[in-house]
């Protein structure tokens, strides 16, 4: 694994094909294109978007490349026509900046992330237009808010919140869908073991299946996880113990978890990450991408540079192939010893409890088993410990939890770089 720093001033860029998309501080969104020449290529602008009245803080592309999707220090997300060059929908709900969009690949959802501690999740219900022809148009689902925790033997509960405040010193808050929609990452969490325990920094993955609530919860970061990112590259099952992982998928995926001064690379197969990058800049670190191919994985910062992670061939693993936009492959985390612990459930708004019950009428339920990864930070490994965490919604009544064993010791990768700056491993 290479490290090469570059000076570079970061503008949040979204690039497909031959089109590619920013988003300024005064609300514009521009869509460039690609004119090569014999010579050279130079991008030039193509069309501009204008309605947010304040800073776009982040956007993302549909899987079909038709739309865009933006979020905006106006507290709203837009959903843009791309062709037509206009505004398609506005999802105006959250009561702070929008830090963090994603899009579903399989176009069934879209995600917000704001600094208002909510996370919401939009699936599409089309409306049918007079010629018969169907509309996209996103309805909120779920509303991820707060956790329900009891005070040991108590039967009252407090509620605690699942997310960073607006002190959270980042723009930005940067959600990831799984490339075959099994899996959404949310970062800036901020989970408590117990009403009393401080808080942890932490990220949450949510299973397609149940995307009301957390299934997995992965502490033990320093700061505050502001990005993350899946590789687009699924790879072939390196074979490890059938009691490692939480995911019972027939391939591995990759991916990052960026707080604001390092770089956590986990994969599916594992408890522990596999690579851990620190030291790399001066300032908080602003976004992560993954190069098509995976073998790059960039970081910008606020310092003004940027960072290339070189992976050398084959060193995540064999490329393998998965087929998305047909079923999706939702992954069953695996089952395991539990500690006891607190209860969680997130919190959904009354008026739109009655929207998320319809709707989950017609979706196939699943009961994702809570976990959480601990970190002892003089070890150096993660250890997974046991809990007997029950997660639910108010909309559903009934959980089942069904722990089995799982144990798992696994070192953290430490190569050293070749380039100026090298990788440092941390104690969280």
């Amino acid at each position: 694994m290479d490290v090469l720093s570059i000076p570079f001033v970061f503008l949040h860029l979204v690039c497909i094909r031959e089109l590619l998309a920013s988003g300024a501080d005064g609300g514009e969104l521009f869509i460039w294109k690609l004119h090569p020449s014999e010579t050279n290529q130079s991008w030039k602008v193509h069309k501009s978007l204008s309605f947010h009245r304040k800073d776009v803080l982040d956007l993302q592309w549909s899987p079909d490349d038709a739309y865009l999707i933006s979020g905006s220090v106006d507290n709203s997300c837009i959903i843009w026509d791309v062709n037509k060059g206009s505004v398609h929908q506005i999802l105006d709900a959250h009561c702070h900046y929008v830090q963090g969009v994603a899009w579903d690949p399989l176009a069934k959802y879209v995600a917000s992330l704001s600094s208002d501690r909510t996370c919401r999740i939009y699936a599409n219900k089309p409306q049918t237009k007079s010629k018969g022809v169907e509309k996209m148009n996103y309805v909120c689902q779920h509303v991820i808010m707060k956790a329900d925790q009891q005070r040991g033997d108590e039967t009252k509960t407090i509620k605690t919140h699942l997310f960073h405040d607006e002190t959270l010193p980042s723009f930005f808050r940067r959600l990831s869908w799984s490339p075959d929609g099994s899996f959404l990452l949310i970062p800036a969490g901020s989970f408590k073991v117990s009403p009393t325990s401080e808080a942890v920094n932490a990220t949450y993955v949510f299973s397609r299946k149940d995307l009301s609530r957390p299934a997995l919860q992965l502490p033990g970061a320093s700061k505050p996880v502001v990005v993350v990112r899946f590789c687009p590259v699924a790879f072939k099952l390196r074979g490890s113990s059938s009691e490692e992982g939480f995911f019972k998928l027939p391939y591995r995926l990759v991916f990052a978890i960026a707080t604001l001064n390092s770089v956590y690379i986990y994969d599916t197969e594992c408890v522990a990450p596999i690579a851990v990058l620190a030291g790399l800049h001066y300032a908080a670190i602003t976004d992560i991408t993954w190069s098509p191919n995976a073998s790059y994985l960039a970081l910008s910062s606020q310092d003004g540079y940027c960072t290339l992670v070189e992976f050398e061939d084959k060193e995540l693993g064999e490329a393998v192939s998965i087929s998305v936009g047909k079923k999706p492959v939702d992954g069953e985390e695996k089952k395991h010893d539990l500690e006891k612990g607190d209860e969680l459930m997130t919190e959904t708004t009354p008026d739109e409890s009655k929207k998320q019950a319809e709707l989950e009428q017609n979706e196939e339920s699943k009961q994702p088993l809570p976990s959480k990864i601990t970190t002892d930070g003089k070890e150096k490994e993660h250890i997974m410990q046991k809990t007997d965490d029950e997660v639910m919604t108010e909309t559903r009544h009934e959980e089942e939890n069904q722990p089995l064993q799982s144990k798992v010791n696994t070192p953290v990768s430490n190569k050293p770089a070749r380039k100026r700056i090298t990788p440092m491993a941390i104690d969280p």
